[in-house]
């Protein structure tokens, strides 16, 4: 789960590392009140949206005057953010950040990932902060340093040393930054991190290190445990369809194709998935999203699962896919074709069911006299769904 940059700057706050004196705003009206808490008259006026690229965009703004500043205010809300990582419907500031301008000398980057193929936490560090990472890396990998994390939030005192010596730290700064990335190292696997970004650290004319910019995601399933952070969710920030589908307690995610999927189970899911793109790759027909409606989906649940797939228009044809453990075939029927009738789903609509109770649910399903077009077995289902996908 994503969370705001202010949101991350409070857990940043909590772990003892500086960020510029800030408030949140939402309407022109709360700058007055803001800016005096802050006692400024000038500030950085930043949108906060769970997107980057928010300065090349106009989301990040110097206010040099009270007066400015409100009229920055009252521009940037419900100002929308579209680019690579929002996707074609982008997502809309609600909140505005009014923060104390810091005076920079240097700007750095520090971010915290997970390497699967390594299965280890790495901090990466580079001296090029307020750059794209990503650009970075591609034109000057050797201004990349990287260090591993140990499960326990500890960094390896050689390597902290090691990455002091790469960033040209001496003296003052050596002794924050060693301690910035200790923390930081320290809060991602304390708050079940998966993603942790300073774009920039700065480093002042008086030698101090601040935290100028924060990105922090969680992994969602691990959010049980970190109730601080899940009460942060913002559903603005998402599309209807997850919003929908968070409230269900339903994995989804939206993807480009037109082959809408509804499956129980993650791993069944990936293979759905991975059969559609292998049958539909040369014909253009690839998945549409990724649903998981969980072992204990209900008729409500699915007929709310058809709901979200269909809220795509991208969606050309969909295929259920269910193995009968906990959920039985024959209430899995039921809700289908109840969702069929109240929904008059006007797309083909494909079924593979296998396990507890099948014969029952295929009976059902052959037998409700709706355009219900059933499968043998995955292959069969997968071939049937991208032949409709291809046709419609």
């Amino acid at each position: 789960m994503d969370i705001h940059e202010f949101q991350a700057k409070h857990l940043f706050e909590a772990y003892g590392i500086s960020v510029p004196p800030y408030r949140i705003v939402s309407c022109e009206n709360d700058v007055d009140e803001a800016l005096d808490e802050l006692a400024i008259s000038t500030a950085v006026v930043k949108v906060q949206v769970h997107a980057g690229g928010r300065g090349k965009a106009g989301g990040v703004k110097i206010g040099k005057t009270r007066q400015e500043i409100k009229a920055l205010v009252a521009k940037m809300i419900g100002m929308k953010i579209v680019n690579n990582q929002t996707g074609p419907q982008g997502v809309t500031a609600n909140q505005i950040m009014i923060a104390e301008l810091t005076d920079i000398a240097k700007e750095y980057y520090m971010g915290i990932v997970i390497d699967r193929a390594k299965a280890q936490i790495v901090m990466m560090v580079s001296p090029e902060g307020g750059m794209d990472i990503e650009e970075v890396a591609e034109k000057h990998p050797e201004k990349i340093f990287k260090i591993a994390i140990s499960l326990d939030g500890k960094i390896a005192d050689g390597d902290l040393e090691r990455l002091a010596s790469f960033m040209k730290w001496e003296d003052q700064v050596k002794e924050q930054g060693i301690d910035i990335a200790k923390k930081l190292a320290l809060l991602f696997v304390e708050k079940d991190g998966s993603m942790l970004e300073i774009n920039p650290l700065v480093e002042t004319p008086d030698g101090d290190i601040v935290a100028l910019d924060a990105k922090f995601s969680v992994d969602d399933n691990a959010l049980f445990r970190q109730k601080e952070i899940a009460a942060m969710y913002d559903p603005t920030q998402k599309p209807t369809a997850e919003v929908i589908a968070h409230d269900l307690d339903l994995a989804y995610i939206a993807l480009d194709g037109t082959v809408g999927c509804m499956v129980n189970g993650a791993g069944l899911a990936m293979a759905t998935m991975d059969i559609i793109q292998h049958f539909g790759k040369d014909k253009g027909v690839w998945p549409a999203n990724f649903l998981d409606v969980g072992g204990g989906a209900d008729k409500e649940k699915v007929a709310k699962s058809f709901k979200i797939i269909l809220s795509d228009p991208q969606v050309k044809a969909i295929l259920v896919n269910i193995f009968g453990g906990i959920m039985k075939c024959d209430v899995i029927a039921e809700g289908i074709i109840a969702a069929v009738k109240e929904q008059n789903i006007h797309v083909p609509l494909v079924v593979r069911l296998e396990g507890t109770n099948v014969d029952k649910g295929k009976k059902l399903l052959e037998t409700s006299g709706l355009k219900i077009i059933t499968a043998t077995d995955l292959s069969d289902a997968a071939k049937k769904v991208v032949a409709c996908g291809n046709t419609h």
